[in-house]
């Protein structure tokens, strides 16, 4: 069967939809909201994205998961037959719900490691480099995610599940990501038990240490708790967004290679192989001299300046 990525119907929406809430935030007192420089720098960048994303898709959905499923699913007397010897999965609409539950349980697992390894934080910095929330926001995403991005993906067509049907959910998953970036959404009640909101995703957007690493989660929020990763919005905290190292520029090109160049740094000043790798794929933070600290570091001891003193202001060690 051939579908339509839900995509290509959600970039119009996209561009109303931004225009929609700038329009309302500059008439209705919210001027900080959006700042024209980091909106265009967004822009350019989501503008990249979607030139990018269909040159990848041919690699991503006709090479790498049709290979994928052709390999893992191949004809058995005229029947598709996983290797594991069940029928391969067709259209009906429960094969889609759990495509679609399988799609968010990799995603939750994509963007968190996104978020603890470095070199694939030095592609999704982009999108966090703003220190503004809202829908333009949204589309500042990272041009090199889309190269490693299909790879996490792979075990659904090898699992069975058709690689157009894998396409679709990704789309679908993108336009519900597109939508959290708003601050003009409260909490939703009951739905804050199941869903991941808006409210959540302003958390993980915040660079309040205490919010970093926080709700990677897709559409449901049920994996962020059991693997520990979720964490409520709190009225009480003034929320501060962006990331702690800002690339100090609206360049877009500086914002997409900024870490990179940190990297390569870091890589320069190291005399051990070891620490080499750990500045490539260990924790964002990470350093060999204690120089700088990873995030579970950092919120180990806000943890304990907290305990014993619950008035001090926490001052970030980096």
């Amino acid at each position: 069967m051939d579908f339509t990525n839900p995509l290509v119907y959600g970039v119009p929406c996209f561009i109303a939809f931004i225009l929609l809430e700038l329009a309302y935030s500059k008439t209705h007192g919210a001027d900080e909201l959006y700042e024209w420089k980091d909106l265009f720098a967004s822009g350019f960048m989501g503008v990249g994205s979607a030139i990018i994303a269909p040159l990848i898709k041919v690699i991503s959905a006709i090479v790498i998961f049709e290979y994928t499923y052709e390999l893992f699913n191949p004809m058995v007397d005229g029947i598709r037959t996983n290797i594991m010897g069940y029928k391969s999965f067709g259209y009906a609409w429960y094969i889609w719900v759990l495509c679609q539950l399988a799609d968010d349980f990799t995603y939750y697992w994509f963007h968190r490691a996104n978020h603890e390894i470095r070199i694939l934080w030095a592609a999704h910095i982009v999108h966090h480099s703003s220190d503004h929330f809202n829908l333009g926001t949204a589309v500042r995403n990272g041009w090199f995610t889309i190269l490693y991005k299909p790879l996490f993906y792979m075990w659904l067509p090898a699992l069975g599940f058709p690689p157009e049907m894998v396409v679709v959910c990704l789309g679908i998953e993108a336009l519900w990501q597109f939508q959290l970036h708003t601050v003009y959404v409260p909490k939703l009640g009951f739905l804050e038990k199941i869903f991941n909101t808006h409210t959540m995703h302003q958390v993980h957007h915040a660079q309040n240490v205490e919010y970093l690493d926080k709700n990677h989660g897709g559409f449901l929020n049920i994996f962020d708790k059991i693997f520990g990763t979720w964490k409520a919005y709190d009225e009480n905290i003034e929320v501060k967004y962006g990331v702690i190292h800002a690339p100090q520029s609206y360049n877009p090109i500086v914002i997409l290679t900024h870490e990179f160049k940190d990297i390569w740094n870091d890589l320069k000043k190291s005399k051990k192989l070891s620490h080499m790798f750990m500045y490539i794929f260990g924790p964002p933070g990470w350093s060999h001299d204690g120089s700088t600290l990873t995030v579970k570091q950092q919120q180990r001891l806000f943890r304990k300046e907290k305990d014993r003193n619950p008035n001090v202001v926490y001052s970030r060690p980096n």
